[in-house]
């Protein structure tokens, strides 16, 4: 068995199993959290990091043990895309962590709700947490391109959407009218698509 069938072997059953453990975690679990108790318990925060340390580790299974070390320039690319990519993960990291930061760790993780917060990084996005990801998952694609990582890519969007809807549903329910007007004024990604945009109840 070579080397493109023993990654298939891995990564098909994985591909499937990520999402469907993520759509039990945000459909499921952490929904009934915020129904019935309007925040997150430890065991469903706990969950979403575990889902997260999925997706983040998933290219592992299809990546040489370098992928992870970006400043080293060594991917299989020309220098331009690696010194591209790199860049690219320097900006989501900073936009994902330091709106974390501004945010408080509490409200990223959903322990904590004092209120809607629609400034700073949030006048721009609804979810800017989930683009600074996603802009660290495109610039490692960047570096190690491969059908594998453009899956990759796909998946990631799969999860962080199971995770944006189900805080939609709750924020909708918690703030009402107000949070309607923040969707009409600021886009769930990066551009408001009129009712897509809203959300999903």
């Amino acid at each position: 068995m070579n080397n493109t069938e023993t990654h298939l072997g891995v990564y098909l059953p994985l591909a499937l199993l990520l999402p469907i453990s993520a759509y039990i975690v945000f459909r499921l679990i952490v929904r009934r959290d915020y129904l019935t108790g309007g925040h997150l318990g430890w065991l469903s925060s706990s969950l979403q990091l575990v889902i997260f340390a999925g997706i983040f580790s998933f290219p592992y299974i299809f990546n040489p043990p370098e992928w992870v070390l970006p400043w080293t320039l060594e991917g299989p690319t020309c220098l331009f895309l690696q010194i591209s990519g790199l860049a690219i993960i320097i900006l989501g990291f900073i936009i994902a962590f330091g709106t974390m930061a501004w945010f408080g760790l509490g409200r990223a993780f959903g322990l904590e709700q004092k209120g809607l917060i629609h400034t700073g990084p949030y006048r721009i996005t609804r979810n800017p947490q989930i683009l600074g990801g996603y802009l660290m998952v495109i610039g490692v694609t960047v570096q190690w391109p491969s059908w594998y990582s453009l899956g990759w890519i796909i998946l990631y969007g799969i999860i962080c959407h199971f995770m944006v809807i189900t805080e939609e549903e709750h924020l909708s329910g918690r703030f009402g009218e107000e949070y309607v007007r923040y969707c009409d004024h600021t886009p769930r990604y990066l551009i408001n698509i009129g009712r897509l945009s809203k959300p999903s109840i």
